[in-house]
């Protein structure tokens, strides 16, 4: 035929147009897919810089601003109880939303704004709304990650995900931490708040580019054209989610973990301000960047492992680095081995930074309420938190620093036994025949 004819396979034929079309969709899919990665990798390192300025730097820089530590600890706890109380609203809050993204933005604005309060004006009214603004921003900024990760990586590829995630908040937290502690060492203590209040700029602008991914329009499309649920079929859902057996257990655990683990770095925060004096400020910038390192390095492949092996066998690993720990800041005072000693941390931090979503996400990642019960979590990890302090406080005021250390490390030991003991495995089984 003539040079105008053209075979099946020309790309002239509707047939040929339609296979290059869908080749060049999914190029560009994969190529959004990476964007989106990238974007989310820079959120989790930016959210973990902004999130250094509310740790231990607040009680130094209050302590400057002629705080008692009565005061002091009544504003800390604040924080710690409207994050504690804010779980499960919060988590609902992400799970309803239409845009993960603008809860996003929202939550980084009110760190912004926290931050602001603290440095401009450090009096009890303002520091007091400052905690309950960070507060509960931090909990629904979290579950806003976890769902737009959930929505990227996909139920198969979540572990390789957090693991990514967790890494690029480990390098966040590291550069925070030494930034902020040359800060405050160098410039007055209140710069350490406009710098956290500098680093949401750029965390609000990488957020931009996750706007749309994980939200529900098509579901909630999809629930418009379906009946509408009646509210006991609700109810039925929510009780079914609480009565888990693997949740509950799960839930206890990171309790139990949080109570052996939250007071740890606070006192060795005492031990440090003793025995260095003036260097306080840096030894404690450095037990939080070496943990920050350490879990930057295994992060991905503990996401990995918890794929190959499964996800008891790595929360064991890390429930177990715990008592270890305890028991080195129990019997030595040195600030440089008791800096080594993060390491420890830090293995334990890559692997429950990992597990705690994944872990939800293998309970309720399917139930509609996987940021609802990542809030029923944190809500367990609150009281342990909350306990921990106090009583590992009341412990040291009363017999020594050494015997609080013990204490927390016999609980860290209760922990490893109760996963040990009660932990089912949560890993979904791959299909029938699958490789």
């Amino acid at each position: 035929m003539s040079g105008g004819d053209f075979t099946a396979d020309s790309p002239r034929t509707p047939a040929a147009r339609r296979e290059l079309a869908l080749d060049a969709g999914l190029a560009d899919a994969g190529a959004a897919d990476a964007r989106a990665g990238g974007s989310l990798d820079l959120l989790n390192l930016f959210v973990a810089n902004i999130q250094t300025g509310f740790g231990p730097f607040v009680a130094v820089y209050l302590t400057t601003q002629g705080w008692t530590d009565a005061a002091i600890g009544f504003a800390l706890s604040l924080g710690t109880l409207t994050a504690m109380a804010s779980q499960l609203p919060a988590g609902a809050l992400v799970d309803a939303a239409r845009s993960k993204a603008r809860v996003g933005f929202f939550s980084i604005a009110a760190f912004c704004l926290s931050a602001l309060l603290f440095a401009i004006w450090p009096v009890p009214l303002s520091v007091y709304l400052a905690e309950i603004l960070h507060g509960f921003s931090s909990c629904t900024l979290g579950p806003v990650i976890a769902a737009i990760s959930l929505a990227i990586a996909g139920p198969g590829a979540l572990g390789l995900r957090l693991g990514r995630n967790a890494r690029f908040a480990s390098i966040g937290n590291g550069v925070g931490a030494a930034l902020m502690g040359a800060c405050g060492y160098y410039l007055p203590e209140a710069f350490v708040f406009y710098l956290t209040a500098v680093l949401t700029l750029p965390a609000l602008a990488v957020l931009r580019p996750l706007a749309g991914i994980g939200d529900s329009a098509p579901l909630r499309k999809a629930k418009a054209s379906a009946p509408a649920k009646p509210m006991s079929s609700t109810a039925k859902d929510l009780a079914k989610l609480f009565t888990d057996r693997r949740l509950v257990i799960f839930a206890l655990s990171a309790a139990l973990f949080t109570f052996a683990n939250a007071a740890m770095l606070p006192l060795a925060g005492s031990t440090l301000t003793k025995r260095a004096g003036g260097e306080a400020a840096l030894f404690i910038a450095a037990c939080i960047v070496v943990p920050q390192i350490v879990v930057a390095l295994l992060s991905p492949s503990v996401g990995v492992l918890a794929e190959r092996r499964g996800r008891r066998f790595v929360l064991l690993l890390g429930f177990c680095t715990l008592p270890l720990r305890g028991m080195f800041f129990a019997v030595t005072t040195d600030p440089t081995t008791l800096v080594f000693v993060q390491v420890l941390d830090g293995i334990a931090g890559a692997c429950l930074g990992v597990l705690l979503p994944l872990i939800t996400a293998d309970i309720a990642g399917r139930s509609g309420h996987f940021n609802l019960a990542l809030g029923f979590i944190g809500f367990a990890i609150g009281i342990g938190a909350t306990a921990s302090t106090g009583v590992a406080g009341w412990i040291a005021d009363r017999a020594g620093e050494p015997f609080a250390f013990s204490a927390l490390t016999f609980a860290g030991v209760a922990a490893v036994f109760f996963v040990w003991a009660a932990m089912p495995e949560t890993r979904p089984r791959p299909p029938a025949g699958a490789g």
